[in-house]
C-alpha cells in the first residue's frame, strides 16, 4: 500500500468533515475543507499586510494543516470541548508514522497550536478571520445571532493585520464584491444592456 496514496485519501475526509459549530449558529453549513480553502486565502493577504517580513511558504503549510486531524477526530465546537477529551499526543504519534511527510506535517501542527511564531500567529489569525468573513454574511442577510460571535471572535485575534483585516470585513458588505452598483443597467437590462454598451463602442 502506497503511505502517499493512503495520506491523500484521508485529507478527503475533510470535504465530508463538516464545521459543528454552525448548528449553534442556526444558519449555513461548512465542511473543513471549504474553510480551510478560504483560510488559505486569507493567510495571503494577511502576509501582504504584516510590517514584518512572512515567511510565506511556512506560513501557508501552517493553514493547509492546522485542522488534518480533524479527518479523525470531526470537529469539535467550543460547547463539546468544555467536554470531550481528544487523545492528541496518540493522533500526532500516530500521524508522524502514518502520514506522508509526517514528522514534517506533525511539526507545522504544533507550531500553529503553539502560536509562538510570526507565522503561527498569523496562521491563528486567517482562522478566526475566515470565521469573521461567514459570521458577517450571516449578519448581513438577517441571521439575529451572528453578531453575538464577532466579539469574542475579535478578543482572539493576535496581530496587527489581523485587526485591521477584521474592522475591513465588518465595514464592507459581504456582497459588495458584486452588487456594490445597485445602478448599473446590468441589474435591470442584463445581457441588452451589455450588448447595448458594446453596440456604442463599436
Amino acid at each position: 500500500m502506497s503511505q502517499r496514496a493512503k495520506y491523500l485519501q484521508e485529507v478527503g475526509m475533510l470535504n465530508a468533515t463538516p464545521r459543528s459549530g454552525f448548528a449553534f449558529l442556526g444558519t449555513g453549513a461548512q465542511s473543513v475543507s471549504e474553510h480551510i480553502f478560504r483560510m488559505i486565502h486569507v493567510a495571503f493577504v494577511l502576509a501582504r499586510m504584516s510590517d514584518e517580513p512572512v515567511n510565506e511558504l511556512r506560513l501557508l503549510h501552517l493553514v493547509m494543516f492546522h485542522d488534518l486531524p480533524e479527518a479523525r477526530t470531526g470537529d469539535h465546537n467550543y460547547v463539546n470541548r468544555k467536554y470531550v477529551h481528544e487523545e492528541m499526543e496518540k493522533l500526532m504519534d500516530d500521524g508522524a508514522r502514518e502520514w506522508a511527510h509526517g514528522a514534517e506535517i506533525v511539526a507545522h501542527i504544533r507550531e500553529f497550536e503553539a502560536a509562538q511564531t510570526l507565522e503561527a500567529r498569523l496562521a491563528k489569525d486567517a482562522d478566526q478571520l475566515e470565521l469573521l468573513l461567514v459570521l458577517k454574511q450571516h449578519s448581513d442577510i438577517g441571521n439575529p445571532h451572528a453578531a453575538d460571535w464577532i466579539a469574542p471572535l475579535l478578543a482572539r485575534l493576535k496581530t496587527d493585520a489581523g485587526k485591521q483585516l477584521a474592522q475591513e470585513i465588518l465595514t464592507t458588505r459581504w456582497d459588495a464584491w458584486w452588487f456594490s452598483d445597485k445602478h448599473d443597467p446590468h441589474w435591470v437590462h442584463g445581457k441588452a444592456a451589455r450588448a447595448k454598451k458594446s453596440r456604442r463602442r463599436k
